[in-house]
């Protein structure tokens, strides 16, 4: 205690006394538990052991930081972290009858969410989570959870059967004396939702059996019909009597409903700018091939209208061509007006970006829906369209770059912030489970850091932040590793590949297929290496080449971008010229030629000038994403 001022007395606990001191060293005020351990029973002590256990496993912005214990005078002491604010309980309590917006609601309770989350992601259940041991900054605006002396640390999908916890607070398979796991700490976490949105306990009576009763039933007052329905739904979610039919955290995390608190939370997002109405598609009937959308070409006419002048539907300002199991249309957008800035393709999924931060899907239609005639020019029978849509519950959240796997999907916001969904089967998602996931959900392991660049595998996914720390989560070698886990080692090993000529200059764009890779340097020039068994490197080098070769028939044409396939590669000009080789069989390259060596340009259907804005390939397909220029002036059908 020479390390310590003490200054007074702010608590008395179930196991011993809480001061407040001023920490000698940095002048910060600290909280200490004095806990004595010379008449305490064998249990009592396990308990005081246990919070020191449990504190040290923990490191969270929203829990109560440990710093450290020591022994002083027959007592145990524990240093840890001052919250000035005081405790929920007192913040509700001095509501009196005024109701806190749901804005503030959400706010507090997403962050005891993401402090839940980490608890449990450790295997503890905290099993008194109450307002009382939640506690407030000095600006009332940052929560942080304490008190962990009755928490216990789980081994893997073990049950607890001690009844503990405050009355109010426990759940009802603790009530029947059943086994419990995390669900019952969801259950506390309804209560507190509940208390925040009517300022009074979901469940209270005037003696224990009564109070059982309450909890046993489940009833209890509704919530004010100001909140939002989706509020007023968690709530009965979260108190839901049957412990399966309680969400998981990460599915809480991904409701729309908590999405924006989020990203609000962590981004210091402030209001959002609303973005520009979208026009909905023309429903107008299609153009015939070969139409200039209805512009006039007669030189006669010289820009005057022949007969009332009336404006043609324009083109809309993006196109999304697909590439594979013979379809070479472009893909329907959600909206005219919609611009595609990046697009990704998965195995099974396929998703771009718009200029506006908007995430679209693809998705194919449900079976024995009916397909589309067949286009002149296409490589097989045309396949039903796949239907396109805007990711839901957006709201809020800006995506800047998206990465597809097999059935998942990883964004990157323009706040830096990583979030994955689909399958969760190989633990691609990054949630420290293998559970699927419907919406998009925050990777909170890697909210800490600033994130760049996220790169998408079959099974696995890699990150790399603004300190160019490299992060990898999913199935590799080594088996599944659900959680995201820094790369410290390997990527210390990493090394500049030395091979001439792409160690001459800075490179423009790289991509690898399932057997070869591409380069395209700074200066426009196209390399490839690796297997050529299908030609997909566009030369007449071996079976395997592990020099970079410079492709065959692009010499003194300047390349911007590089797509690789399994067995085909897909290059786009500085002018937005389209150029493919390698294997073609299933339409992929939007070409008759089954083994087409030499790269050859791919007809896109159209008649407006446009640059491409990306590409990309997985397995059998491509996806490519183009932008009109806008047509200058009035135009005349």
């Amino acid at each position: 205690m020479e390390k310590y001022e003490r200054i007074r007395v702010v608590g008395r606990g179930a196991f011993g006394i809480v001061h407040l001191c001023l920490r000698k060293a940095d002048q910060k005020l600290v909280i200490i538990k004095q806990i004595p351990v010379e008449q305490m029973t064998k249990e009592e002590r396990q308990a005081a052991q246990n919070e020191c256990q449990v504190l040290k496993l923990l490191n969270h912005p929203n829990v109560i930081e440990y710093y450290e214990n020591f022994l002083e005078d027959k007592a145990l002491m524990i240093a840890m972290e001052y919250a000035p604010g005081g405790t929920l309980a007192e913040f509700i309590q001095k509501r009196c009858n005024s109701l806190l917006e749901e804005e503030t609601i959400l706010h507090f309770f997403v962050q005891i969410l993401l402090a839940l989350h980490h608890v449990h992601t450790h295997l503890i259940l905290h099993r008194d989570l109450k307002t009382q041991n939640i506690l407030l900054d000095k600006h009332r605006m940052v929560v942080k959870i304490g008190d962990f002396g009755i928490s216990k640390i789980l081994s893997s999908k073990s049950k607890a059967y001690t009844v503990v916890g405050t009355p109010c607070y426990i759940s009802p398979e603790l009530c029947e004396g059943k086994p419990y796991n995390q669900k019952s700490d969801i259950w506390a976490l309804g209560c507190v939702l509940y208390e925040l949105a009517s300022l009074k306990r979901a469940f209270e009576a005037a003696n224990l059996p009564a109070l059982v009763l309450k909890i046993m039933s489940g009833t209890f007052a509704p919530i004010s019909d100001r909140y939002s329905p989706e509020l007023r739904q968690l709530v009965l979610s979260l108190l839901s009597l049957e412990p399966a039919q309680r969400p998981p955290l990460s599915h809480i995390m991904a409701q729309p409903l908590c999405i924006r608190a989020l990203l609000n939370l962590h981004t210091d997002l402030g209001s959002v700018r609303m973005r520009r109405a979208e026009k909905p598609l023309a429903t107008g009937p299609p153009m015939a091939p070969g139409s200039t959308g209805g512009r006039t070409t007669s030189g006669r006419c010289r820009g005057v209208p022949r007969g009332p002048a009336r404006p043609a539907i324009p083109p809309p300002l993006s196109s999304v061509y697909v590439w594979g199991g013979g379809l070479s249309v472009p893909l329907r957008l959600p909206m005219l007006n919609t611009e595609v800035v990046q697009v990704a393709a998965g195995r099974t999924q396929k998703a771009g970006v718009t200029r506006s931060g908007r995430l679209i899907l693809w998705e194919a239609p449900p079976l024995g829906a009916g397909g589309d005639p067949l286009l002149p020019g296409a490589v097989e029978q045309q396949q039903p369209q796949f239907i396109s849509r805007f990711l839901e519950g957006q709201s809020g959240v800006t995506i800047k770059h998206v990465a597809c796997g097999d059935l998942f999907t990883a964004c990157l916001t323009d706040r830096g912030i990583i979030m994955t969904f689909g399958s969760g089967s190989n633990g691609c998602l990054g949630h420290g489970s293998l559970n699927d996931i419907s919406q998009p959900t925050i990777v909170e392991a890697l909210l800490g850091y600033e994130m760049v660049q996220v790169a998408c595998g079959a099974s696995h996914v890699l990150a790399l932040s603004t300190e160019r720390e490299l992060f990898a989560w999913g199935r590799g070698d080594g088996g599944e590793e659900p959680a995201p886990h820094q790369q410290v080692e390997e990527a210390l090993s990493f090394t500049p590949l030395g091979s001439a000529p792409l160690d001459r200059e800075p490179l423009l764009s790289v991509d690898l297929g399932t057997a070869h890779s591409a380069a395209v340097t700074a200066s426009g020039d196209c390399y490839t290496f690796g297997s050529n068994q299908h030609g997909q490197l566009g030369t007449i080098a071996r079976r395997v080449s592990r020099v970079p070769c410079q492709v065959q028939g692009l010499q003194g044409i300047k390349i911007a971008m590089v797509a690789c396939g399994d067995a085909f590669t897909v290059a786009i000009g500085a002018e937005s010229e389209v150029y493919s080789w390698g294997k073609g069989a299933r339409g992929r390259l939007g070409r008759r030629d089954e083994d087409a060596g030499l790269p050859r340009p791919v007809q896109l259907d159209e008649t407006h000038p446009y640059t491409v804005t990306s590409v990309s390939c997985c397995h059998g397909n491509t996806l490519l994403a183009i932008r009109r220029s806008r047509v200058q002036g009035p135009v005349w059908e």
